[in-house]
């Protein structure tokens, strides 16, 4: 959005849609004179002016060379053709409707918007982190234990065959083969 418009620095074209801030002091000019060069000279479609002190909301459509005032929805918001949007005060200040009547987040609230999604990102991001290094430690623990099962089967193990073979030797003494039990 521009401040102001200067016609040769836009290679000649005029706007299609004027929004004019008055004052208590332009409000005169900016309804008579200027309404009048933004329909016949500048012959912008959509022209709409807004006092901020006032509250003082009028939009206009260019019809047949001549402006015709736009009629304010429910909302009290005005349709802009050029734009496809609505025009309309919220919470005191002038702001931009999606067709479903969706407020446009100013370059500000998108800055604040991303800024919110990125640090929910980043906090997802770092409870992921968190469940995996969670998870890393619960399969290092089923590794340890399982490596202290095979251990311990191993264990057993040998502990059976020293066994047996202790009671094996004891037959023996008693002239007794083991194998042919």
């Amino acid at each position: 959005m521009w401040k102001s418009w200067v016609v040769w620095e836009e290679d000649g074209k005029y706007p299609h849609v004027v929004v004019e801030i008055m004052s208590e002091s332009t409000a005169q000019t900016d309804k008579g004179i200027k309404k009048k060069i933004y329909q016949d000279t500048f012959r912008a479609p959509d022209y709409f002016w807004f006092d901020p002190y006032t509250l003082e909301f009028a939009g206009f459509h260019l019809v047949d060379g001549k402006y015709q005032p736009l009629q304010a929805n429910a909302q009290g918001h005005l349709w802009s053709k050029q734009l496809g949007l609505y025009l309309g005060i919220h919470q005191g200040l002038l702001r931009w409707f999606t067709p479903d009547e969706q407020l446009v987040p100013t370059l500000e609230e998108t800055i604040v918007q991303a800024q919110e999604t990125a640090a929910q990102a980043q906090e997802i991001a770092a409870q992921a982190q968190e469940k995996a290094a969670q998870a890393q430690e619960k399969i290092a623990q089923i590794q340890k234990n399982a490596g202290q099962l095979v251990l311990t089967l191993e264990e057993i193990t040998q502990q059976a065959q020293q066994k047996s073979e202790r009671l094996a030797a004891k037959l023996r003494e008693l002239n007794i083969n083991p194998d042919t039990i």
